[in-house]
């Protein structure tokens, strides 16, 4: 497999499977358009990439400034754009007996609308160069779990504009696809309240809710990105690709 001679940008790279994206498509000779909010972990994974140094660009997605100086700038550096990673999300724990508008509206900004925003402005590329899109969604946009009611619905959100995008633009030989990741080990979990020993608990408790007897690994889900990123794909469009270890399939329990 090869991305030689593909600008791909990547969202949340400073961390995660952001992160371990940029790594591997680095090692796949792509050239990179990183984008991420903490500068120094970004710059981290900028030092950690192989290759041609990343180009990369700090800002806050939800900024409609921001995120269309991102999309400009990669523009403006490499004069295309290839390949779209849309994997900036957060999560927040809640059920619909303590949550609130407030969080919604911030789950929803995050993991929706700055998807549906970079999207657009991305399109007009991706059409010239006959490009595809790799949306990072969730296990929970397949299966529904408790006490994370604003997340699942994003998840979900993201599958469905994953499909729709995938109708409009495939008659202009634009690929859409997303991967949906079990539990996964990432700061994410950390980020949404959860203190060390919760974390420990939940990361052993995965052992039993993936069938594979693990949680994942954040390389395995950016193998999976660069499988359908790269022309290796080529006639895979609207899908929705589970890689959390069997959870999908698993009856709730």
């Amino acid at each position: 497999m090869s991305l030689i001679g593909k600008v791909v940008l990547i969202t949340g790279a400073s961390s995660g499977i952001g992160a371990a994206t940029a790594i591997h498509f680095s090692q796949l000779g792509a050239q990179l358009s990183l984008t991420g909010r903490n500068i120094q972990n970004l710059q981290n994974t900028v030092d950690r990439c192989k290759g041609p140094k990343p180009f990369f660009i700090i800002g806050e997605l939800t900024n409609e400034s921001d995120a269309k100086n991102i999309l400009n700038s990669t523009i403006e550096h490499y004069g295309k754009l290839d390949v779209l990673v849309n994997n900036a999300g957060i999560l927040e724990i809640g059920s619909i007996e303590n949550t609130s508008l407030e969080q919604f509206d911030k789950v929803f900004n995050v993991n929706v609308r700055t998807l549906y925003h970079l999207t657009m402005l991305a399109v007009p590329y991706l059409i010239q160069s006959k490009g595809n899109i790799v949306n990072v969604s969730s296990v929970n946009g397949i299966r529904s779990f408790p006490n994370v009611l604003a997340y699942c619905m994003s998840k979900s959100a993201v599958d469905q504009f994953t499909r729709c995008v995938a109708l409009e633009l495939a008659e202009k030989q634009v690929r859409v696809n997303s991967v949906n990741p079990g539990v996964t080990e990432t700061n994410l979990h950390k980020t949404s309240g959860m203190q060390e020993k919760q974390l420990e608990e939940f990361f052993e408790r995965g052992k039993s809710t993936h069938p594979l007897g693990r949680v994942g690994d954040v390389a395995e889900v950016a193998k999976t990105i660069a499988f359908l990123a790269s022309d290796d794909a080529s006639f895979i469009t609207g899908a929705t690709l589970p890689v959390d270890g069997g959870r999908h399939a698993l009856c709730p329990r």
